[in-house]
């Protein structure tokens, strides 16, 4: 029997990202290589500053490398126009950020919809997706409160909704339980994780949070812009 060769959902090779110019470049990104398989979870660990959120940038398309190869489904991202980079984004991957970035005056269901919005999909349609959306987070009852009224927890399991709604292949999520207390943070973090067992979505975090790390399937750790072989 042959055995069928499996390729990455995410592969980069020898990936750099560089700011500024003469004098005030910033290495933030020296030559980094990885492949993430579908149905990975992946936890990105570093100091402040130590280039982990800029990978995580470029992983998810909101920033282009300097130099490197990076492919998503075998196919050149360094290739894609903005339209075509914003299209992958919206339809393909979803995200989870610490600071929430949810439209702070409208209604927890439209701030769930938004993907499909940007998308056109019919006000009708999309709002019912979310409520979907939002009953596999608990959040129905919200559908009609403003974000600006929901707590801290609350904001980010309507996050998570936000980030499901387009079905995604992956989802980014950038110290997701930061601003969050312990109890309401673990939450969080079996949400996500189920998410990934249950749904076979492919999870990548980024983190200081040692803990949250190890529950991933996979931990690399980021210093000076590398990724540091065998530990920190």
């Amino acid at each position: 029997m042959t055995n069928k060769t499996i390729n990455p959902l995410i592969s980069i090779q020898d990936l750099a990202k560089v700011y500024g110019k003469k004098e005030n470049t910033f290495k933030a990104l020296r030559g980094v290589t990885l492949d993430i398989n579908k149905g990975d979870s992946l936890a990105i660990i570093g100091k402040s500053g130590s280039g982990k959120s800029t990978l995580m940038h470029i992983l998810a398309c909101l920033d282009r490398p300097s130099s490197g190869t990076f492919l998503f489904e075998g196919q050149n991202i360094n290739r894609f126009k903005n339209r075509e980079l914003d299209t992958l984004r919206n339809e393909r991957f979803g995200f989870v950020f610490q600071q929430f970035f949810m439209n702070a005056n409208d209604s927890v269901v439209d701030n769930v919809a938004l993907p499909l919005k940007i998308s056109g999909v019919g006000l009708r349609e999309r709002r019912r997706h979310a409520l979907e959306m939002l009953k596999e987070v608990d959040l129905v009852d919200k559908a009609k409160n403003r974000a600006r009224d929901l707590s801290g927890g609350q904001k980010q399991r309507v996050c998570i909704a936000r980030a499901l709604i387009t079905k995604p292949d992956v989802i980014f999520a950038d110290e997701p339980t930061g601003n969050l207390d312990s109890v309401t943070g673990g939450q969080v973090e079996k949400m996500l994780l189920d998410l990934n067992k249950k749904k076979d979505i492919t999870l990548i975090i980024v983190t200081h949070d040692d803990d949250l790390a190890k529950k991933c399937k996979r931990q690399i750790y980021i210093k000076d812009g590398q990724i540091q072989k065998g530990g920190k």
